[in-house]
């Protein structure tokens, strides 16, 4: 609560903290456009770090135990990417399809629906290769084969395209957690809490993997069942963050990790709160050093996901000196 209100008092905009809780909790402060700054950017905000810290760090969390492997994150089933390639086609193919008047379209709105349509086309490659491919480790390379394919689709569209549509797709890709009106935090919010309750479902079956999937079948876990039902949540989760804020990285690779070495533990039944929980504050604490207070300047969030986390998680592993997994 205390990393929310800080959030929600620091920005360009000096604001007194009392003037911010006033607004919070009695609906009014002593200056109307700080009432609009605070209600219709600042706490939308800190809601959009809050699920975007949550869903990313709990996908990271499936992806790893589903595969075994402490380098998985949410995008290595290549779903990321492909909402990606959905942005991507919207805004830099507009100078190749010129002919279409739907490519001119571009807002926060169209840019989501771009991006959530590619990751769903992806999800639905992903599952559909699922149904054949019994080995979890060949759906791991098939998956960062989707994610190259996309990036090399992505590649080729920025070398036709224009300089401008090209800043405008890096700016997207730097991603971003203050562009979502209150409909769209709506959306995103009814989204991540299905992948959360998905993940909920999926807690005995992680568990007996941990131990190998031989020893999980003898649990009486559905593999099969269990494999889609993680991937679902982490398309769910990943792609979702990924359509309303762009591609953030860290969050999900490293925050399992972290979450692992503070519990001493890998039962997913403290896991999965946690990374939620963990998730959540590391987002909000990047987004108060990305906005830096009191300027109108706006670090990328992207750029200080892995600034301020990968030292800690360094440290955490030093101090250690070993990894749970």
């Amino acid at each position: 609560m205390l990393t929310v209100l800080v959030n929600i008092s620091l920005g360009s905009v000096e604001i007194p903290f009392l003037d911010t809780l006033n607004a919070i909790f009695d609906g009014t402060t002593s200056n109307t456009s700080w009432d609009y700054i605070i209600w219709d950017y600042r706490i939308p905000k800190a809601f959009t770090a809050i699920l975007v810290g949550a869903g990313l760090a709990l996908s990271g969390l499936l992806m790893q135990t589903l595969f075994r492997n402490p380098l998985a994150g949410p995008f290595v089933l290549g779903i990321s990417s492909g909402a990606s390639l959905g942005a991507a086609i919207l805004i830099m193919g507009a100078s190749l399809f010129s002919g279409f008047s739907a490519f001119q379209l571009l807002n926060n709105v169209s840019l989501a629906i771009a991006a959530s349509i590619g990751s769903f086309a992806v999800l639905l490659l992903v599952m559909s290769v699922a149904a054949k491919v019994k080995d979890t480790m060949a759906l791991l390379i098939i998956g960062l084969m989707f994610g190259s394919i996309t990036a090399a689709v992505v590649s080729v569209l920025s070398y036709f395209t224009t300089s401008e549509k090209l800043q405008q797709f890096i700016y997207w890709s730097f991603g971003s957690l203050g562009n979502l009106s209150w409909s769209q935090l709506g959306l995103l919010s009814l989204i991540v809490c299905i992948g959360i309750i998905l993940s909920v479902f999926a807690i005995k079956g992680l568990n007996g993997l941990l131990l190998g999937e031989n020893y999980a079948k003898s649990l009486g876990v559905n593999l099969k069942k269990l494999r889609y039902l993680v991937i679902i949540a982490t398309g769910l989760l990943a792609g979702s963050i990924t359509a309303f804020a762009g591609p953030i990285a860290f969050i999900g690779l490293a925050v399992p990790h972290l979450t692992r070495q503070i519990f001493d533990t890998t039962d997913h039944k403290i896991l999965v709160p946690a990374v939620l929980i963990y998730g959540a504050i590391i987002m909000l604490l990047c987004d108060i050093v990305a906005q830096l207070p009191n300027s109108a300047n706006v670090l990328p969030i992207n750029a200080v996901t892995s600034i301020i986390g990968a030292p800690v998680v360094i440290w955490l592993l030093v101090r250690k000196k070993r990894m749970l997994f």
